[in-house]
């Protein structure tokens, strides 16, 4: 808890998928990919609460390690590859009762993005109830300038993804962010009262490039491995 608001980290983790077969269960720095979510999440004393979603018996296995109940199994509907995450943190918030228990702050942790690190998701949180901010996301400085990306139309020819004259020197280039994937925060109920796209989130909370990661593909994960390395990740 921080100034009297609970709050709760989800982190989502099914079983399927279709880049990495078992891609949370894979190793990454010799533990399952998972476990380094679960041991940022665990460190940070502010958060009340850690929740795994999940619709796999080994992942449950893993969070019991860390005395960590997994309340049910994700249904079905909510583990195919179809599945909208919104849909996935309201089924949970409804599943725990997190209203009733007066949770008001979800911090979203993806296994997917192991790099980041604990301090990193305790002074966004802090931030964001300090700021009153409505909602976060962290995101990372792009390397490659979208002012240079072009798209091909139906006649062949290329179209700017920017608007704008590219004619500039590179060290005049306005910074440009992506989406990393690696921490959102929002208020519980503004979850349950309307759809949220949580890319969408407003406040930035920017990751340097080293910890930026996210896994999807055996490349990916070599990557990380690389990266994991050279960070000295310290949850």
């Amino acid at each position: 808890m921080y100034k009297n608001k609970k709050i709760v980290a989800i982190i989502p983790a099914r079983k399927g998928s279709k880049g990495i077969v078992n891609k949370n269960i894979r190793l990454l720095g010799g533990i399952p990919l998972i476990e380094h979510s679960i041991k940022q999440a665990r460190k940070i004393k502010i958060i009340d609460k850690i929740i795994i979603s999940t619709d796999s018996e080994e992942i449950c296995n893993i969070a019991k390690k860390y005395n960590i109940e997994v309340k049910n199994l994700r249904p079905s509907e909510l583990s195919n590859d179809t599945a909208v995450l919104y849909d996935v943190l309201k089924y949970e918030i409804n599943n725990y009762n997190l209203i009733k228990d007066n949770y008001e702050v979800l911090v979203l942790l993806q296994p997917t993005s192991p790099l980041r690190q604990s301090y990193m998701i305790e002074d966004a949180l802090i931030d964001f109830i300090d700021q009153k901010q409505i909602s976060a996301v962290s995101v990372s400085e792009v390397q490659e300038h979208p002012i240079f990306m072009r798209t091909i139309n139906e006649n062949n020819n290329l179209v700017k993804v920017l608007a704008t004259d590219s004619t500039v020197r590179r060290q005049e280039l306005p910074k440009y962010y992506k989406v990393n994937g690696m921490i959102y925060i929002n208020k519980i109920k503004d979850i349950l009262n309307s759809y949220v796209s949580f890319n969408d989130n407003l406040t930035p909370i920017i990751i340097p490039n080293d910890f930026d990661t996210d896994i999807d593909t055996l490349d990916d994960l070599e990557l990380a491995e690389k990266k994991l390395k050279k960070i000295c990740l310290k949850y």
